[in-house]
């Protein structure tokens, strides 16, 4: 192997071959997706860079260039300018991936800078992989990363392009490491106190193998910040991911107040509707009524002969009540009653006088509502 590496750094004419940064050697499963970083110097900024396979540098076939990006299909290339990086991707890996790729950069009448990266694809566990290559943390908090691997050698965190942890401890560009053996075949890389600068790429290794990882610091937002960033996000073109996930909360906290008030609402008109249709049953009811009838019926009779008056008293009282029209009502009840007292008495006699029959008569009625 050693020598095949020899020839490989022959054929590449040596020319620039420390202009472009990269891992050299990397292990992945079959059906999984790879990220490649590849870090190159400044003077080739607006230069082409493109991802090539071949055993040798001279005969290595195109597969992708950052002047025809390709948004779909197995290989993808980015070029982060800012950083001077540009990334490869090879998704849904086969058997047939495996093998040496170029990370390279046209030159314009000149030989192309290059570097190789040999890519291992296994049917069974990698000899050594992380969980996510991809990481988010905040700035000032720590953020801790698996590396898991199954051969011996020496373990270390690096950052790309820079220096790396191989002790317990460290500090890579100002941010803290601290590498520890938690599980058996797994070692852990605890990033403490993040700033933003210490966004970018690194990479675990084990022996001769590296696990390209990506480390992304951004601020925390706080609830103040929250709302300036959700109101200035439509003059942003690249809105915080978190933005729409924030605002549902402002959409839930009202819409649960105003089922609340809704809930409220129609439960007192539920119990103001049936504390009329009580009051309307009441008065529904017929109420009872009385009737009183009076009668006085007083009778003279006046003779020639003899005087006498004939007098009859009557009082007559008529109650009648009418039940309620409901279910369990009795009968109508009349009651009436009668008092009749019958007076003779004998007068003087009158010459004068005539059969004079008098009637007097007087009738009260009354009904009253029971």
């Amino acid at each position: 192997m050693a020598v095949h590496l020899n020839f490989l750094l022959l054929l590449t004419g040596l020319t620039g071959i420390h202009s472009i940064t990269t891992v050299s050697k990397v292990s992945v499963k079959a059906g999984s997706s790879i990220s490649i970083p590849c870090l190159y110097d400044s003077k080739y900024i607006n230069h082409v860079k493109y991802l090539c396979k071949g055993y040798y540098w001279s005969f290595c076939s195109y597969l992708v260039k950052t002047s025809q990006p390709s948004s779909s299909g197995q290989f993808l290339i980015s070029d982060d300018k800012s950083r001077r990086i540009f990334t490869v991707t090879i998704k849904d890996l086969t058997h047939e991936n495996a093998g040496y790729y170029w990370c390279a950069v046209e030159i314009n009448k000149g030989d192309d800078v290059n570097k190789y990266i040999y890519l291992s694809v296994t049917r069974g566990i990698p000899s050594l992989y992380v969980k996510y290559q991809k990481l988010t943390g905040f700035n000032g908090d720590n953020i801790s990363i698996s590396c898991s691997y199954t051969n011996t050698g020496e373990t270390k965190w690096c950052r790309l392009g820079s220096s790396c942890v191989t002790k317990l401890s460290g500090s890579i560009e100002g941010t803290n490491v601290t590498i520890s053996e938690g599980a058996p075949s797994v070692f852990t890389v605890t990033m403490s106190g993040l700033r933003t600068e210490s966004s970018g790429w690194y990479w675990c290794a084990n022996g001769d193998l590296q696990m390209p990882v990506h480390v992304t610091v951004t601020e925390r937002l706080t609830t103040t910040t929250l709302a300036t960033t959700s109101h200035l996000t439509t003059l942003s073109p690249t809105p915080e991911p978190v933005s729409f996930s924030v605002d549902l909360k402002y959409f839930i906290i009202p819409l649960s107040l105003l089922i609340f008030i809704v809930m409220v609402t129609l439960l007192i008109w539920f119990m103001v509707k049936s504390h009329k249709q009580t009051r309307a049953d009441t008065s529904a009811t017929t109420t009872a009524k009385e009737e009183v009838t009076y009668s006085t019926v007083k009778k003279k009779k006046k003779t020639p002969d003899q005087a006498e008056e004939e007098v009859t008293h009557s009082n007559v009282r008529h109650m009648g009540k009418t039940s309620d029209k409901r279910s369990d009502a009795k009968s109508d009840v009349d009651v009436t009653y009668s008092s009749v007292v019958i007076v003779r008495q004998q007068t003087p006699k009158r010459v004068e006088a005539k059969d004079e029959d008098v009637t007097h008569s007087r009738l009260a009625q009354h009904q009253q509502n029971i």
